[in-house]
């Protein structure tokens, strides 16, 4: 799928509007077939639930793409090929995606770093030693730009490549004092992403929410160091929920800043001594691609993920959209995404089937087949089993 310049602005307005976060933008767009007829809708669509909302207007949102043009930064969409295809695998990943840097690290397998602000020396240094060797192996490195573990990890892989994630917009780097470290990224052909807009001073609950995103980047995620109650610690969680590799670094039970990477060990994360600990894994994940391979873990309801969006309730409102304006108001690609998800639909049945076996029988692509299922899930519509299998939930 590639968006036409106003399918872009029409995408930036919906997913800007208050109460339209990930899931309500895939809701809508499930609903209406398309970000324009979405925003068209939308402020009666609130009025019945009492509460009218009025997207930004097309201006707003022209500004806010020029903005970030002259920084160098391009908002890319789900589905267009460089938005990273590990993220897009995740249920709540951002429909647009800020972008500066060389999307070629996208197209390589990732492994996320993360840790302790106040880190000890000893996990510094382990820190270089393993971001350095996972990067020679191969990898690339994410982490989120915070002082300690992940600056460490981020300068010990430069010249291998690293991405950054911000929790702020792209012209808001957090800490100040790491816009060096951006350019050190940027000039190494790494890449810096962000979800929030141009202009966006990082509030506490925008950290929990890059999070999702650094471990939706990689294929696991490494924690160095980390106090029982930590942002690592919800990074790791989220790796765990989007079915990716959790890794530990083990330390001493006297120092406060190993107490929850231990804990995380004794909940069964794969212990790191060495970077072998972590290549062994995730060797048998890495495919062409650079995405991972279907794993056997239970995907959390979505009902039970963080609240980080205030977003409208759209449960139990019926909607439709006349057929001659549904064909209209598509946009290119979107049209063809009905079609796919009626054939793939017609291929499902309780018995649970592989994404594979999907593909070959529906004639998509796995790509297609993957994306569309992506959707269904969230509609409730299909359930998920060991080996990527999915079933089809009723009718």
């Amino acid at each position: 799928m590639q968006l036409t310049d106003a399918q872009r602005v029409d995408w930036l307005r919906l997913i800007r509007t208050d109460g339209v976060g990930p899931r309500t933008f895939r809701g809508l767009i499930n609903r209406f077939g398309g970000a324009g007829p979405a925003l068209d809708a939308l402020p009666d669509l609130t009025a019945a639930r009492g509460r009218r909302i009025t997207p930004p207007t097309r201006g707003e949102a022209e500004a806010e793409i020029a903005a970030a043009a002259r920084l160098g930064v391009r908002l890319t969409a789900m589905g267009e090929a460089d938005y990273p295809k590990p993220l897009q695998a995740t249920d709540s990943a951002p429909p647009l995606l800020a972008i500066r840097g060389e999307t070629a690290a996208f197209r390589r397998p990732s492994v996320a770093i993360v840790g302790s602000r106040n880190a000890s020396a000893a996990g510094l240094a382990f820190t270089e030693r393993l971001a350095r060797a996972l990067g020679e192996a191969g990898l690339v490195v994410v982490s989120g730009l915070a002082r300690g573990i992940d600056a460490r990890a981020h300068r010990a892989a430069l010249a291998t490549g690293t991405v950054a994630v911000l929790a702020g917009g792209q012209d808001r780097i957090y800490p100040a004092h790491h816009a060096g470290l951006v350019d050190e990224i940027l000039g190494a052909g790494g890449a810096v992403v962000a979800e929030m807009p141009m202009g966006w001073e990082p509030r506490g609950r925008d950290f929990p929410r890059r999070n999702r995103i650094i471990s939706g980047l990689a294929l696991g995620s490494v924690v160095v160091e980390a106090a029982r109650r930590s942002g690592s610690l919800i990074t790791a969680r989220f790796a765990l929920e989007q079915g990716r590799e959790v890794f530990a670094v083990p330390g001493s039970p006297l120092d406060p800043r190993a107490e929850g990477t231990n804990d995380l060990i004794r909940q069964g994360a794969t212990l790191v001594a060495e970077p072998d600990h972590v290549l062994l894994v995730l060797a048998l994940l890495v495919v062409d691609d650079g995405t991972a391979s279907p794993l056997a873990v239970d995907r959390p309801d979505l009902a039970d993920e963080p609240i980080f969006w205030d977003e409208i309730d759209l449960d139990g409102i019926a909607l439709s959209v006349p057929a001659e304006g549904l064909a209209e108001a598509t946009p290119t690609g979107l049209g063809e995404a009905v079609d796919d998800r009626a054939r793939l639909i017609a291929y499902l049945s309780p018995t649970p089937m592989g994404t594979d076996e999907l593909a070959r029988a529906s004639g998509l692509s796995v790509r297609v087949v993957q994306t569309t299922l992506l959707e269904l899930e969230l509609d409730g519509r299909i359930e998920r089993h060991g080996s990527g299998a999915v079933s089809l939930i009723g009718q």
